[in-house]
C-alpha cells in the first residue's frame, strides 16, 4: 500500500509518501514541502497548495490520502491557513476518488513514537529510524508529513481495506435482499392465485 501523507500548512505543506504493509518494513518513496509566498493572497496560496498536491497525486499515484486532522488553536489566524490547506487537501484526495483519512496529533505520535506526547525530536528520529533513512528529513513539516503516512499505514491502512470491502460487498448484500423480497412475493402471489376459485 501507498500513503500520502500531508502536514497541512498555508506557507509550508508537508508532503510524503511511503509505501508498505502492517507488520512488514516500510519505505520511503520521496518527501518534500509545498511552499507559498506570503506575498500572494490567499486565494493564489491555495491554488499554489492545489497545483502542488496534483503534481504528487499525479506522479506517484497513492492508494490513500492521509492528512493531520487540525484542532482549533487560540491563534486564529494561523489555524486558518492550516484548515484552509488541509480543505485543499481533501478536495485533491476525493476528486480521483482516492480514499482520505485524518489523523489527530497524538494518534501520529503515539503510532510513530509510542509516546502520544512526544516532542517533535522523538517523533522525527522514530521517523528516520521506522524508514532506515541516513538523516532526519527537513524541514519538519516533512518530517510530519512522513509520520502521517506511516501512521495511516499501521493504524488506517486496514481500516481502510474493511470499508472498501464492506462498500464493495454491500450491493451484493442488498441485491440478495432484493432477489428473497421478490421471491416472496411472487410466492405470495402464486400462492394467491391457486386460492381463486
Amino acid at each position: 500500500m501507498r500513503v500520502l501523507g500531508i502536514d497541512p500548512g498555508l506557507t509550508r505543506c508537508g508532503v510524503g509518501v511511503v509505501e508498505g504493509d502492517p507488520g512488514r518494513p516500510l519505505s520511503l518513496v520521496d518527501v518534500g514541502v509545498i511552499r507559498t509566498s506570503s506575498d500572494l493572497d490567499v486565494p493564489r496560496r491555495l491554488v499554489t497548495i492545489e497545483k502542488g498536491i496534483d503534481a504528487w497525486l499525479d506522479e506517484y499515484a497513492p492508494d490513500a490520502v492521509a492528512i493531520e486532522r487540525i484542532f482549533a488553536r487560540s491563534d486564529v489566524s494561523t489555524i486558518m491557513g492550516t484548515v484552509q490547506a488541509a480543505g485543499i487537501a481533501m478536495v485533491c484526495g476525493a476528486r480521483r476518488g482516492i480514499p482520505v483519512a485524518q489523523h489527530t496529533p497524538s494518534e501520529v505520535k503515539a503510532a510513530v513514537s509510542g509516546n502520544g506526547r512526544a516532542d517533535k525530536d522523538q517523533v522525527t528520529g522514530m521517523v528516520t529510524r521506522i524508514l532506515r533513512l541516513d538523516a532526519p528529513p527537513k524541514p519538519a513539516d516533512a518530517a510530519d508529513a512522513l509520520a502521517i503516512a506511516i501512521t495511516h499505514l499501521w493504524r488506517g491502512g486496514g481500516q481502510t481495506r474493511v470499508d472498501t470491502a464492506r462498500g464493495a460487498a454491500a450491493p451484493t448484500a442488498a441485491a440478495q435482499r432484493w432477489a428473497e423480497a421478490l421471491a416472496a412475493s411472487k410466492a405470495a402471489g402464486k400462492s394467491a392465485t391457486r386460492k381463486r376459485p
